[in-house]
Protein backbone atom coordinates (compact mmCIF):
# COMPACT_ATOMS: atom_id res chain seq x y z
CA UNK A 1 0.00 0.00 0.00
CA UNK A 2 1.41 3.44 -0.78
CA UNK A 3 0.96 5.91 1.69
CA UNK A 4 -0.07 9.79 0.99
CA UNK A 5 -1.37 13.07 2.39
CA UNK A 6 -4.54 13.38 3.49
CA UNK A 7 -5.35 10.07 4.62
CA UNK A 8 -6.16 8.46 7.83
CA UNK A 9 -4.17 5.43 8.15
CA UNK A 10 -3.68 2.52 11.03
CA UNK A 11 0.50 1.97 11.25
CA UNK A 12 2.67 -0.18 13.70
CA UNK A 13 5.08 1.82 16.07
CA UNK A 14 8.50 0.48 14.59
CA UNK A 15 10.62 2.85 17.40
CA UNK A 16 10.97 5.60 19.87
CA UNK A 17 12.97 8.33 19.36
CA UNK A 18 13.81 11.32 21.47
CA UNK A 19 11.46 13.97 19.64
CA UNK A 20 8.95 10.92 18.90
CA UNK A 21 7.87 7.90 17.35
CA UNK A 22 8.47 6.07 13.60
CA UNK A 23 5.91 4.45 12.13
CA UNK A 24 6.72 1.64 9.75
CA UNK A 25 5.54 2.14 6.62
CA UNK A 26 5.56 -0.72 5.51
CA UNK A 27 8.02 -0.52 2.23
CA UNK A 28 10.80 -3.09 3.88
CA UNK A 29 13.14 0.13 4.20
CA UNK A 30 13.30 2.21 7.46
CA UNK A 31 14.41 5.10 5.81
CA UNK A 32 10.96 5.01 4.73
CA UNK A 33 9.55 5.26 8.06
CA UNK A 34 6.79 8.40 9.52
CA UNK A 35 7.91 10.42 12.19
CA UNK A 36 5.15 11.11 14.80
CA UNK A 37 6.63 13.88 17.03
CA UNK A 38 5.63 14.04 20.81
CA UNK A 39 3.80 17.57 19.97
CA UNK A 40 1.23 15.36 17.24
CA UNK A 41 0.48 12.54 19.98
CA UNK A 42 -2.49 12.62 21.96
CA UNK A 43 -1.63 9.95 24.15
CA UNK A 44 1.93 8.20 24.99
CA UNK A 45 2.63 5.35 22.13
CA UNK A 46 4.98 1.61 22.64
CA UNK A 47 7.08 0.21 19.97
CA UNK A 48 4.74 -2.38 18.22
CA UNK A 49 1.23 -0.63 19.11
CA UNK A 50 -0.70 0.01 16.25
CA UNK A 51 -2.06 3.47 15.73
CA UNK A 52 -4.27 5.85 13.74
CA UNK A 53 -3.19 8.45 12.73
CA UNK A 54 -3.50 11.48 9.51
CA UNK A 55 -1.11 11.88 7.35
CA UNK A 56 0.67 15.54 5.77
CA UNK A 57 3.29 16.61 4.52
CA UNK A 58 5.62 19.08 6.52
CA UNK A 59 7.04 21.98 5.04
CA UNK A 60 9.77 20.15 3.31
CA UNK A 61 7.54 17.61 1.80
CA UNK A 62 7.92 15.04 4.10
CA UNK A 63 4.60 12.69 4.56
CA UNK A 64 4.53 12.83 8.60
CA UNK A 65 2.15 11.76 11.07
CA UNK A 66 -0.04 13.15 13.76
CA UNK A 67 -2.84 11.27 15.96
CA UNK A 68 -5.29 14.68 15.65
CA UNK A 69 -7.93 13.50 13.44
CA UNK A 70 -10.35 15.20 11.51
CA UNK A 71 -13.40 15.84 14.15
CA UNK A 72 -15.92 14.48 11.50
CA UNK A 73 -16.13 11.19 9.10
CA UNK A 74 -16.53 11.04 5.35
CA UNK A 75 -19.94 11.90 4.70
CA UNK A 76 -20.29 14.39 7.49
CA UNK A 77 -20.57 17.84 7.50
CA UNK A 78 -19.26 20.42 9.92
CA UNK A 79 -19.61 24.77 9.76
CA UNK A 80 -15.53 25.16 10.16
CA UNK A 81 -13.18 28.53 9.81
CA UNK A 82 -11.25 28.54 6.35
CA UNK A 83 -7.33 28.51 7.23
CA UNK A 84 -6.08 29.52 4.03
CA UNK A 85 -6.57 30.05 0.03
CA UNK A 86 -5.13 29.31 -2.45
CA UNK A 87 -5.72 29.72 -6.37
CA UNK A 88 -6.76 26.33 -7.03
CA UNK A 89 -8.91 25.65 -3.91
CA UNK A 90 -8.66 26.34 0.35
CA UNK A 91 -7.71 24.84 3.22
CA UNK A 92 -10.33 23.88 6.15
CA UNK A 93 -9.80 23.70 10.02
CA UNK A 94 -11.00 20.33 11.16
CA UNK A 95 -9.08 19.92 14.11
CA UNK A 96 -5.74 18.18 12.34
CA UNK A 97 -2.93 19.47 12.14
CA UNK A 98 -2.74 20.93 8.24
CA UNK A 99 -5.92 22.21 6.90
CA UNK A 100 -8.21 19.34 4.68
CA UNK A 101 -8.63 20.44 1.26
CA UNK A 102 -11.97 22.34 -0.47
CA UNK A 103 -11.42 22.02 -3.93
CA UNK A 104 -12.50 24.98 -6.20
CA UNK A 105 -14.32 22.99 -7.85
CA UNK A 106 -16.54 22.38 -4.53
CA UNK A 107 -16.30 25.81 -3.40
CA UNK A 108 -19.57 27.88 -3.22
CA UNK A 109 -18.44 31.23 -4.30
CA UNK A 110 -15.60 32.78 -2.85
CA UNK A 111 -14.13 31.85 0.56
CA UNK A 112 -11.92 34.03 2.30
CA UNK A 113 -9.68 33.15 5.77
CA UNK A 114 -11.11 33.16 9.05
CA UNK A 115 -14.62 33.07 7.46
CA UNK A 116 -16.61 29.88 8.83
CA UNK A 117 -18.44 28.16 6.04
CA UNK A 118 -20.44 24.63 5.56
CA UNK A 119 -18.51 21.53 4.42
CA UNK A 120 -18.75 17.98 3.54
CA UNK A 121 -15.92 15.58 3.95
CA UNK A 122 -15.51 13.08 1.51
CA UNK A 123 -12.47 11.02 -0.16
CA UNK A 124 -12.11 11.68 -3.44
CA UNK A 125 -10.84 8.96 -6.26
CA UNK A 126 -7.29 8.73 -5.22
CA UNK A 127 -8.49 7.60 -1.29
CA UNK A 128 -7.54 11.25 -0.14
CA UNK A 129 -9.58 13.25 2.29
CA UNK A 130 -10.95 16.45 0.79
CA UNK A 131 -13.85 18.44 1.06
CA UNK A 132 -17.12 20.15 -0.79
CA UNK A 133 -19.49 22.77 -0.02
CA UNK A 134 -22.01 20.87 -1.50
CA UNK A 135 -24.29 20.15 1.53
CA UNK A 136 -28.03 20.47 0.75
CA UNK A 137 -28.55 16.40 0.52
CA UNK A 138 -27.05 16.31 4.15
CA UNK A 139 -29.05 19.17 5.52
CA UNK A 140 -32.51 18.02 4.24
CA UNK A 141 -31.44 14.90 6.02
CA UNK A 142 -30.36 16.71 9.39
CA UNK A 143 -33.20 19.06 9.17
CA UNK A 144 -36.10 19.18 11.37
CA UNK A 145 -39.65 20.66 11.35
CA UNK A 146 -40.02 24.24 12.74
CA UNK A 147 -42.85 23.62 15.35
CA UNK A 148 -42.47 25.70 18.00
CA UNK A 149 -42.34 28.71 16.00
CA UNK A 150 -44.62 31.27 14.17
CA UNK A 151 -44.71 34.47 12.01
CA UNK A 152 -42.83 37.26 13.42
CA UNK A 153 -40.33 35.00 14.91
CA UNK A 154 -36.73 36.05 15.15
CA UNK A 155 -34.42 33.28 14.18
CA UNK A 156 -30.61 33.09 13.80
CA UNK A 157 -29.24 30.50 11.24
CA UNK A 158 -25.91 29.83 8.98
CA UNK A 159 -26.19 30.55 4.99
CA UNK A 160 -25.03 26.85 3.28
CA UNK A 161 -26.42 27.70 -0.08
CA UNK A 162 -27.14 30.67 -2.41
CA UNK A 163 -29.88 30.06 -5.24
CA UNK A 164 -31.16 31.82 -7.95
CA UNK A 165 -34.60 32.44 -6.04
CA UNK A 166 -32.50 33.20 -2.59
CA UNK A 167 -30.04 31.79 0.53
CA UNK A 168 -30.90 28.38 2.08
CA UNK A 169 -29.57 28.49 5.78
CA UNK A 170 -30.05 26.17 9.19
CA UNK A 171 -30.69 27.36 12.62
CA UNK A 172 -28.86 25.93 15.50
CA UNK A 173 -32.12 24.31 16.24
CA UNK A 174 -32.00 22.22 12.37
CA UNK A 175 -34.69 24.47 11.35
CA UNK A 176 -34.37 25.16 6.95
CA UNK A 177 -35.00 28.71 6.59
CA UNK A 178 -35.07 30.22 2.72
CA UNK A 179 -34.69 33.84 1.89
CA UNK A 180 -36.12 35.00 -0.82
CA UNK A 181 -33.53 37.84 -2.78
CA UNK A 182 -36.42 39.90 -2.17
CA UNK A 183 -36.18 40.11 1.21
CA UNK A 184 -32.55 40.24 1.46
CA UNK A 185 -30.49 43.59 3.07
CA UNK A 186 -27.40 43.13 1.43
CA UNK A 187 -25.56 40.50 -0.88
CA UNK A 188 -25.38 37.13 1.65
CA UNK A 189 -22.36 34.63 1.24
CA UNK A 190 -22.00 31.11 1.71
CA UNK A 191 -21.37 30.28 5.75
CA UNK A 192 -22.73 33.81 6.70
CA UNK A 193 -24.81 34.13 10.08
CA UNK A 194 -27.71 36.60 10.05
CA UNK A 195 -30.57 37.45 12.18
CA UNK A 196 -33.86 36.79 10.18
CA UNK A 197 -37.86 37.33 11.23
CA UNK A 198 -40.58 34.25 10.14
CA UNK A 199 -42.49 35.58 7.43
CA UNK A 200 -44.17 32.15 6.62
CA UNK A 201 -44.44 28.47 8.41
CA UNK A 202 -44.82 25.76 5.81
CA UNK A 203 -47.12 23.04 6.76
CA UNK A 204 -45.80 20.20 4.92
CA UNK A 205 -42.61 20.12 6.51
CA UNK A 206 -41.77 23.03 8.72
CA UNK A 207 -39.52 25.02 6.94
CA UNK A 208 -39.01 28.98 7.25
CA UNK A 209 -39.45 31.43 4.86
CA UNK A 210 -37.77 34.56 6.29
CA UNK A 211 -36.83 38.34 5.85
CA UNK A 212 -34.16 40.10 6.87
CA UNK A 213 -36.17 43.28 6.45
CA UNK A 214 -38.01 44.70 9.19
CA UNK A 215 -41.76 44.45 9.69
CA UNK A 216 -43.66 46.80 7.01
CA UNK A 217 -44.68 49.79 9.42
CA UNK A 218 -40.39 49.95 10.48
CA UNK A 219 -39.10 49.42 6.93
CA UNK A 220 -41.34 52.69 6.11
CA UNK A 221 -39.09 54.65 7.96
CA UNK A 222 -36.01 52.91 7.00
CA UNK A 223 -37.07 53.27 3.49
CA UNK A 224 -38.08 56.63 3.32
CA UNK A 225 -34.44 57.75 5.02
CA UNK A 226 -32.43 55.59 2.41
CA UNK A 227 -35.05 57.43 -0.27
CA UNK A 228 -34.05 60.76 1.45
CA UNK A 229 -30.66 60.58 1.71
CA UNK A 230 -30.07 59.46 -2.18
CA UNK A 231 -32.31 62.61 -3.48
CA UNK A 232 -29.95 64.36 -0.86
CA UNK A 233 -26.42 63.50 -2.58
CA UNK A 234 -27.81 64.14 -5.57
CA UNK A 235 -28.87 67.93 -5.17
CA UNK A 236 -32.72 67.04 -4.73
CA UNK A 237 -33.93 65.41 -7.46
CA UNK A 238 -34.28 61.66 -9.05
CA UNK A 239 -35.65 60.39 -11.90
CA UNK A 240 -37.45 57.72 -10.11
CA UNK A 241 -41.33 57.67 -8.97
CA UNK A 242 -44.37 55.37 -8.52
CA UNK A 243 -44.11 54.13 -12.49
CA UNK A 244 -40.13 53.21 -12.11
CA UNK A 245 -39.84 49.76 -13.16
CA UNK A 246 -39.31 47.51 -10.18
CA UNK A 247 -36.09 46.24 -11.67
CA UNK A 248 -34.44 49.33 -11.82
CA UNK A 249 -35.75 50.07 -8.20
CA UNK A 250 -34.71 46.62 -7.00
CA UNK A 251 -30.91 47.96 -8.08
CA UNK A 252 -30.70 51.49 -7.05
CA UNK A 253 -32.19 51.24 -3.81
CA UNK A 254 -32.35 47.04 -3.10
CA UNK A 255 -36.01 47.12 -1.90
CA UNK A 256 -39.29 46.11 -3.61
CA UNK A 257 -41.43 48.15 -5.66
CA UNK A 258 -44.01 47.94 -3.27
CA UNK A 259 -41.73 49.09 -0.32
CA UNK A 260 -40.37 51.93 -2.75
CA UNK A 261 -44.11 53.20 -3.03
CA UNK A 262 -44.77 52.99 0.51
CA UNK A 263 -41.61 55.05 1.30
CA UNK A 264 -42.46 57.82 -1.39
CA UNK A 265 -46.19 57.79 -0.51
CA UNK A 266 -45.16 58.40 3.33
CA UNK A 267 -43.09 61.47 2.14
CA UNK A 268 -45.73 62.64 -0.09
CA UNK A 269 -47.95 62.82 3.06
CA UNK A 270 -45.56 64.29 5.48
CA UNK A 271 -44.73 66.86 2.34
CA UNK A 272 -41.14 66.18 2.21
CA UNK A 273 -40.98 65.22 -1.55
CA UNK A 274 -43.45 66.18 -4.48
CA UNK A 275 -43.16 64.49 -8.02
CA UNK A 276 -43.05 66.72 -10.98
CA UNK A 277 -42.72 65.54 -14.49
CA UNK A 278 -41.57 61.89 -13.93
CA UNK A 279 -39.28 63.50 -11.26
CA UNK A 280 -39.06 63.23 -7.60
CA UNK A 281 -37.84 66.30 -5.86
CA UNK A 282 -36.93 66.90 -2.59
CA UNK A 283 -38.92 70.12 -1.10
CA UNK A 284 -37.79 72.09 1.96
CA UNK A 285 -38.35 71.29 5.47
CA UNK A 286 -41.40 73.17 6.97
Amino acid sequence: MELQENTIVELRVARLAEWGAFLDAETGNTGDDILLHKEQQTEPVAVDERVRVFLYNDPKGRLTASMRLPRIRPGQIAYAPVENTRDFGAFVDLGTERGIFLPFAEMRGHVRVGERIWVKLYEDKSGRLALTMDVDEEMNRLAKPATDLARGASVQAAIYNITADGALGITPQRYIVFIHRTEWTHQLKVGEQVTARVTYVREEDGRLNASLRPQKEHAIGTDAAAVLAFLTERGGTMPYTDDTDATVIRQRFGISKSAFKRALGHLLKEKRIAQRDGMTVLLPKE
